[in-house]
């Protein structure tokens, strides 16, 4: 007997995001940067000034005498590059040949043109940086052109609440304690960027705050927004540099989102953050209109269409009458304008009687009235008729500033990590596909993930190697 042939399993076809219409200069791959082929190596430097004149501002020790900022021109040297669809196509291969590579292929070039660094345009690709967010942020304007080219940003800067906390060195340990060395990172630039950078406190948060701020404000685009994650303990100075940065008439809207669990326990525990959202331009500012699920008002919608057509005030059913799905919850509302408008002023015949307006108005005109008749929209009260509005007449409603449905975050790497709704919510507001998303505070790389998942280009970073090793797949494949 012959051995049948097993069937092969049709796989699903495995397809990326390609933005071929998008290009970017060619940064120098590590192996090939010498004094020769990169003179600048961050000795060139480029200054930032601020404006003196400008609205009341905030005032803080060390503020006066930081008018102006240097901040190095350094290169963002290229160390590995890994494509998002080899790695789901190996995960996904359970048998035959060698296992493909993990790292997208190099492209070639001639040695000439290769040691030409930031002369030539490749294609896109998205980035996960390991450096400070002022050096990147500053290479980003100066060596690659970028200013005016970011849609989005998302910063979710410490909150500056305890200004000598340890901070979180591992992923698998997140039970980080205040004070204790066995906490502390072993790398010498987070213990520069968390230990010095606070030396004085608030004032020098302050002053780190703004110099990120101002050049994120250069990295957005004019209908581009930026997001600054914070709590309630600071928000109020956080306003107030971003007014100075952005100019007040640009802020569009502060938003309160719930988080995991409450932090915090001695008058009332804290169960929420707050984003605070500025445009570049309000008048100009990207945004589309995002709807969530319209939850029953049970003091609104108190009344139910039975499946015969009876309306009952819902107090009077039986629990299982309330249950049953073939009933309609629905509100009477009242036919009468609050206002007088003449021609919304009449009389319409219903149920063989006439109605009056009493020299008050209808809130339609005639002819809208004669088609909520038609419709069966009006139940006759005995006196003046009311219209009949169905809770499932508006399932959406619009999405408002009080995001409550926020907290769930399952299987944790860090503990300030953000709920992904949060991030998808801020980008599909604000940004449409092929749109580049900036996050210079990467963390837990929450940004980066969503943005891969719908489509946008992305680039992001941290000062933390940790952070950044721990990333390097997090886009593609979540936590």
């Amino acid at each position: 007997m012959m051995a049948r042939k097993k069937k092969t399993e049709s796989k699903r076809p495995i397809e990326s995001y390609e933005h071929r219409d998008k290009r970017r200069v060619n940064n120098p791959p590590v192996g090939l940067v010498t004094p020769e082929t990169d003179p600048d190596a961050g000795q060139k430097k480029k200054t930032y000034a601020y404006d003196p004149h400008l609205d009341p501002q905030l005032v803080w020790a060390g503020k006066a005498e930081h008018t102006s900022f240097e901040v190095p021109t350094v290169s963002l040297h290229v160390h590995e590059r890994i494509d998002p669809l080899t790695i789901i196509e190996a995960v996904r291969k359970k048998n035959g040949g060698p296992q493909p590579s993990l790292f997208e292929a190099e492209r070639k070039e001639p040695l000439r043109q290769a040691i030409e660094f930031y002369q030539h345009k490749h294609g896109w690709t998205n980035r996960l940086i390991a450096g400070d967010s002022l050096l990147v942020m500053n290479s980003l304007l100066e060596k690659e052109g970028m200013a005016s080219k970011v849609q989005m940003i998302y910063i979710d800067p410490p909150y500056g609440i305890k200004y000598g906390s340890n901070f979180q060195p591992f992923v698998n340990k997140r039970d980080v304690k205040n004070g204790k060395d066995e906490d502390l990172t072993a790398e010498p630039e987070q213990i520069r960027a968390f230990r010095d950078t606070w030396e004085m406190g608030i004032h020098s948060y302050l002053t780190y705050l703004r110099d990120r701020l101002l050049l994120a404000r250069e990295l957005l685009t004019e209908s581009g927004s930026i997001f600054v994650q914070i709590s309630d303990e600071n928000v109020h100075h956080v306003r107030e540099l971003m007014d100075e940065v952005f100019g007040g008439r640009n802020f569009v809207r502060e938003i309160s989102f719930r988080k995991t669990s409450p932090l915090g326990f001695g008058e009332l525990p804290r169960v929420h953050d707050i984003l605070i959202w500025y445009a570049k331009e309000r008048g100009g500012v990207k945004y589309r209109q995002l709807y969530t699920e319209k939850s029953l008002d049970e003091s609104w919608f108190g009344y139910a269409e039975l499946p015969e057509g009876q309306v009952k005030p819902v107090r009077e059913l039986s629990k299982e009458e309330v249950q049953d799905e073939k009933i309609r919850r629905l509100a009477l509302s009242d036919l009468k304008s609050s206002g007088y408008t003449e021609s919304c002023t009449y009389d319409f015949e219903f149920s063989g009687r006439n109605i009056s307006a009493q020299r008050k108005s209808w809130r339609t005109h005639k002819e809208g009235m004669q088609r909520l008749i038609n419709a069966g929209r009006l139940y006759d009260t005995g006196n003046i008729p009311r219209y009949k509005q169905y809770f499932n007449d508006f399932p959406l409603q619009q999405m408002d500033n009080l995001w409550d449905d926020t907290a769930a975050v399952a299987n944790l790497l860090f503990v300030v990590q953000t709920s992904e709704k949060v991030l998808q919510r801020c980008l599909l507001m604000t940004t449409d596909p092929g749109d580049l998303v900036f996050d210079p505070t990467c963390g837990s790389g929450t940004t980066a993930y969503v943005a891969e998942q719908w489509g946008r280009r992305w680039i992001t970073c941290d000062t933390s190697r940790v952070v950044v090793k721990g990333n390097r797949k997090f886009p593609i494949c979540g936590n």
